[in-house]
């Protein structure tokens, strides 16, 4: 038994012996300390976060007022009937706005309200609804298609979805749905593309209406991790930010990697935390809005490359030290195909709100992502349920949209999206929507390039993502979109709660079932509904 094991099997006064430190305070670190303190016994003051940013949630980002303006780098995808590990976590975290309501029973409640039912999902270049009902799959696509999702991993490799589909796929309906729900780019993994269709089986049939979408209240920063902050926050966790990770002090007993200090810079300040035996520390390996940078109405984002980036360096270090750790290579050295940009609107009338009502006969909050599909920069946006920040005043409203190909010259703007500013891309959506600019008058528009946003989907083997607790550790976890667990799908919060679930019940020797995924794929009714989709 390990000596973490005998700790948490003794008295509380036992239990206070160790620490834990979680390097980066994303989604996966909050969750990992929450399981600690829910299902290993830990008390919360043993357990420190270490961040960056001045601000908890990593890439669950939300901020701004309504005088200069809401950001948020983008919305993750929820539904009800997969993210098991997600759901598990929030159905203990209290809900900050409903006394005696948890997370999930809010926004449960919140989804039974506003349902989601896209009636505009695919716009053309005639400001047209584009049908929908037929995926506009020839026999040849169904053929490959399924020669894909049949195919192992090891079949599959490092191969791009383009190695195993013809190029007339890519201009199905289904494609542009599916590409831009999940942003997926025809270039990237075979193999996540197929975890994908597997994993969301049961989304396929239903894929233009986004019916099995589900939405937080809020924002995911006001929804997600600010009532989890401040659970861990009640049960006393250490949080510890505007603090840099530089390195770690490690060496081998026994043959097992362990991590003995962590060193950091803190207001200027190199700093040193010795980690004892039987201490755990749990890194965010990589992340997707590492060098990610915001414009303004007047200027457009910064290009930011590798060398303004902070949380790949550490991960580089440990991985030539040994290939149990990964390769960070496979995601990081192509931002051209792993960028994109997103922007958020805020405005002070309701001109726009209304017009793409009449438009697209959604009320904001039951739509979905609208996609101009004919457009160069592939641009989509989505109007949620209002007010979606917390200190959103009633008469502001905000909506968030993104494009997959910002190197593009656009079609109403005669320059790439990644050069323009917020008043360009305003320009650019209205010449889709055919709207007057009045209708966004006063708007302020902040774009956001992010260059690894979709870095994780880049084509990879399987020994390019470290396992949460890599077979030559002994007190040391990954926790992020770039481990490797078996059958499920990065770019989700489920993702990184499942790594930091995983993680953590191993290490602390948790007996309690881990949420299994759902195999809605292994359904006959969700396999015929998905045949019968595929046929229209």
């Amino acid at each position: 038994m390990s000596l973490t094991n005998e700790l948490l099997q003794n008295s509380g006064i036992l239990k206070k012996e160790f620490n834990a430190y979680l390097l980066g305070g994303g989604i996966g670190s909050l969750a990992a300390a929450a399981f600690m303190i829910r299902d290993g016994g830990l008390p919360g003051e043993n357990i420190f976060i270490l961040e960056a940013k001045p601000l908890l949630g990593g890439s669950l980002d939300g901020a701004g007022n309504p005088v200069d303006g809401y950001s948020m780098r983008g919305g993750r995808m929820l539904t009800t009937d997969n993210y098991e590990c997600t759901w598990d976590l929030y159905k203990s975290i209290p809900s900050l706005s409903y006394p005696g309501k948890t997370v999930f029973d809010e926004t449960m409640e919140f989804n039974e309200q506003h349902k989601s039912n896209s009636m505009a999902r695919l716009v053309d270049s005639r400001r047209a609804k584009v049908p929908v009902s037929s995926m506009g799959f020839s026999m040849q696509n169904r053929q490959e298609l399924l020669k894909l999702t049949q195919a192992g991993e090891t079949e599959l490799g490092a191969s791009c979805i383009t190695d195993w589909l013809s190029p007339e796929f890519f201009e199905t309906e289904f494609w542009y749905m599916w590409a831009t729900t999940f942003a997926f780019q025809p270039w990237h993994s075979a193999v996540e593309f197929k975890r994908y269709l597997h994993r969301f089986m049961l989304e396929f049939s239903r894929i233009e209406t986004l019916a099995g979408v589900k939405r937080t209240i809020y924002n995911q920063y006001d929804s997600l991790v600010r009532p989890l902050q401040s659970w861990l926050t009640a049960q006393g966790v250490n949080f510890i930010l505007d603090c840099k990770v530089m390195d770690l002090d490690r060496n081998t007993e026994e043959g097992k990697f362990v991590v003995t200090g962590i060193h950091y810079q803190q207001n200027s300040e190199s700093k040193t935390i010795a980690v004892k035996n039987g201490d755990l520390v749990f890194m965010q390996n990589g992340s997707m809005t590492d060098a990610s940078s915001l414009g303004s109405m007047t200027n457009a984002p910064e290009k930011l490359t590798k060398q303004d980036s902070d949380s790949w360096i550490l991960w580089e270090k440990l991985a030539a030290e040994s290939p149990d750790f990964g390769n960070p290579a496979a995601f990081n050295s192509s931002i051209a195909e792993s960028l994109w940009e997103s922007f958020t609107v805020t405005l002070k009338t309701s001109a726009f709100f209304n017009k793409i009502a009449e438009f697209s006969g959604n009320q904001a909050g039951t739509g979905g992502l609208i996609t101009f599909k004919d457009s160069n920069w592939l641009m989509s946006i989505v109007l949620a349920y209002q007010p979606h920040f917390i200190n959103q005043p009633a008469d502001v409203q905000v909506f968030w949209g993104y494009a997959l190909f910002p190197d593009r010259v656009g079609d109403f703007v005669p320059k790439p999206m990644s050069e323009c500013n917020g008043e360009e891309i305003l320009q650019e959506l209205c010449g889709h929507l055919r709207f007057d600019l009045d209708t966004v008058e006063s708007a302020n528009c902040i774009p956001c390039r992010m260059p690894y946003i979709t870095s994780m989907f880049m084509p990879r083997l399987r020994t390019d993502r470290p396992l949460p607790i890599p077979r030559s550790s002994k007190n040391l976890a990954f926790i992020s979109q770039f481990v490797e667990i078996p059958d499920d799908v990065v770019f989700t919060v489920e993702y990184s709660v499942r790594a930091a679930q995983m993680a953590v019940y191993e290490f602390l020797g948790i007996n309690r079932q881990i949420p299994p995924i759902s195999p809605h794929d292994k359904s006959l009714r969700v396999q015929f509904e998905a045949l019968v989709k595929a046929f229209k």
